[in-house]
């Protein structure tokens, strides 16, 4: 595994969610924040900002319009933007959404993905060369919860959350070793929610149980041989309460440090940490950005690996459910021309923290 795999230590992520929410709407985040339009912009804002590596999706549901059948046209401006501004990518292949003709409650799942992922590897090969770094699925374990226990996500089950966390990791599994005896310098990172649970009473066993079940997807994809580095999605609200999953407060004693968290990680696999995701809404956005990149340096400082820091999204984009305007990243909805603005005490956290880390 390469030392320097990432270009920069800062990354920004672009919110690529494809799924059906609720009310059956077909999300495509890409589409709504114009990013397919002004791929080549955007990259090169952010190399504007000294940051050269980029989390990035693409869209099955384009990709396949028909079973079998492989379309690439959806990919070809980020893929052409990714060459001409040399910015270096991580293609998430599934970000939970998937063609509406799939039960992703079968193995069908499984016998389509596979295929598909191949299908984007040789793209991406041919108009940008075989180093790749792929995420193939991202968030199993959330995903698992969301669309087969909590019945938040398509296919909104409840009772189907181990098998649909199993067709994931057997999917994940089986692009894998197909794509590596076609393109064997692709690395592969998987991101799961890095999360801390604690008992409202004392029922200490149960928040336990809870609390490990966030392992276990990648002690799975670990065994293996699957993994190269090791993505941690942080948000404010991954420490809870359980059963309650009321969220604790930074300032709440039990709240754990975020370093320890990361260093947990490591210590389990063994594998270079990448702070994969992470974000807040509106006024805090920058305050969140220094304290997580802290914690970073803490983990570091550790002896962990901690490879990256990727601020997620780096566009605003429309909410899931009922499309309103989230300001939760660095800028805003792009004009006819392009342009973003810019959030200011964001874009000053991002040059602060870009420049501690330039002097270390």
């Amino acid at each position: 595994m390469p030392e320097a795999l990432f270009r920069s230590f800062l990354m920004g992520g672009f919110e690529c969610s494809t799924h059906r929410n609720r009310s059956g709407r077909r999300l495509d985040m890409i589409a709504a924040t114009r990013h397919d339009e002004f791929a080549e912009k955007d990259y090169q804002r952010l190399i504007d900002l000294e940051i050269s590596t980029a989390r990035d999706g693409v869209r099955w549901h384009l990709i396949e319009p028909e079973p079998g059948k492989y379309d690439l046209s959806s990919l070809a401006r980020q893929a052409a933007a990714a060459k001409k501004t040399g910015i270096q990518i991580i293609w998430d292949l599934f970000h939970y959404g998937f063609p509406d003709d799939i039960d992703i409650t079968t193995p069908q799942f499984v016998e389509r993905f596979t295929p598909f992922a191949l299908a984007v590897c040789e793209y991406l090969v041919s108009e940008i060369g075989p180093e790749l770094i792929i995420c193939p699925v991202n968030e199993i374990s959330f995903f698992s919860w969301a669309a087969g226990r909590a019945g938040i996500f398509h296919p909104f089950r409840q009772r189907k959350a181990a098998i649909i966390k199993t067709h994931l990791i057997d999917a994940a599994v089986s692009a894998i070793s197909e794509i590596r005896s076609r393109f064997p310098q692709v690395r592969w990172i998987f991101t799961e929610p890095a999360i801390h649970v604690v008992p409202k009473n004392s029922d200490r066993r149960a928040a336990e149980r809870y609390r490990l079940a966030q392992f276990e997807a990648l002690d799975e994809l670990h065994q293996k041989g699957c993994i190269d580095v090791i993505g941690l999605n942080y948000y404010i609200h991954n420490q809870w309460q359980h059963p309650s999953r009321r969220p604790l407060r930074l300032d709440d004693p039990r709240y754990r440090a975020p370093s320890e968290i990361f260093k947990e990680y490591f210590d389990r696999y063994g594998r270079p940490v990448l702070i994969s995701e992470t974000g807040i809404e509106d006024e805090r956005r920058a305050d969140w950005l220094r304290f997580v990149a802290a914690e970073a340096e803490s983990a570091a400082s550790s002896g962990v690996p901690l490879s990256g820091l990727c601020l997620y999204p780096i566009v605003n984009h429309p909410g899931w459910e009922d499309w309103r305007h989230c300001h939760n990243g660095l800028w805003d909805y792009a004009d006819s021309s392009g342009a973003r603005e810019s959030y200011a005490p964001l874009e000053s956290a991002i040059r602060e923290v870009n420049g501690k880390l330039r002097r270390s």
